[in-house]
């Protein structure tokens, strides 16, 4: 059976030279992914029967947001402003420590492999560093409070933006970088004039990007203590107040919404 799938097919031209037609990989990677599946399903005990079962209390929590307690407005101004200032502040000192770092990743700029193969290890870790996770232990460094939540904000931006910023500069032309610097002019002065005109506009679009998700992230910040609305929203599920989550969750969603549509206006102008 697998030698009539993976064997190739041999085809007689008009000509009657034989040729090989490429058989298609796609059985082999459904099959792996079908395996894949099962070995899933089994290690986490997912189980269709239980969300059968338990998918009424969802209706029920459901249920018990609706209507919000409008009353709970008034105190969630301040953490909701804290949550879009840590943002906004991890995100615009990230996006601004992300051009050096990405200059240093950038094999075409820097011409030792050892200094691009260390960011670039440095960058790769701080990707697999889940938020909550650095936020946790920047709670430890610097207390409870928005200072840990903008930190680890401040962490994952240089990461992400880093990382698609250096990729844009390996991609970049070269010849007027070459250009320059054969009249005489450094390194630095020659990327500022040949390379950054190139890559700005994604620069700034994937920084606009950024700062969109990280007010998503800086909401549940607030359960390792990182400050923001996070902390009552987790306070509200704690004591099952369910009302006030419900409040809690309109407002942030339509904060994101308006930050959304303000990124991608001005995200839609750079492109």
């Amino acid at each position: 059976m697998f030698d009539k799938i993976f064997v190739p097919k041999k085809i007689i031209l008009p000509n009657g030279k034989v040729v090989l037609e490429k058989r298609s990989y796609t059985p082999l990677i459904l099959l792996i992914l079908l395996i894949a599946t099962i070995f899933s399903v089994h290690i986490t005990g997912f189980s269709m029967e239980v969300i059968v079962k338990r998918i009424k209390e969802f209706f029920v929590i459901l249920d018990q947001m609706i209507p919000p307690n409008w009353e709970y407005t008034p105190k969630l101004w301040q953490p909701l402003m804290d949550t879009i200032k840590m943002s906004l502040l991890g995100s615009a000192l990230g996006a601004i420590v992300a051009l050096p770092v990405a200059i240093l990743a950038s094999s075409n700029i820097i011409k030792s492999s050892i200094v691009v193969s260390i960011v670039k290890l440095l960058l790769s870790i701080l990707r697999t560093l889940p938020t909550l996770v650095s936020a946790l232990i920047a709670t430890f460094i610097f207390g409870l409070g928005t200072m840990a939540g903008t930190v680890a904000i401040f962490l994952f931006t240089i990461a992400y933006v880093a990382k698609l910023l250096y990729e844009q500069i390996e991609n970049a032309n070269m010849d007027a970088y070459e250009a320059m610097e054969s009249i005489g002019l450094t390194r630095i002065q020659a990327f500022r004039y040949a390379i950054f005109p190139q890559v700005l506009p994604n620069y700034l679009s994937t920084s606009l990007f950024c700062f969109e998700g990280n007010v998503r992230y800086a909401s549940i910040l607030g359960y390792v203590g990182a400050g923001g609305i996070g902390l009552l929203l987790s306070e509200g599920i704690g004591w099952r107040n369910y009302a006030n989550v419900g409040i809690i969750l309109l407002m942030l969603a339509i904060t994101v919404f308006i930050i959304e549509n303000l990124s991608e206006h001005f995200r839609k102008k750079l492109v």
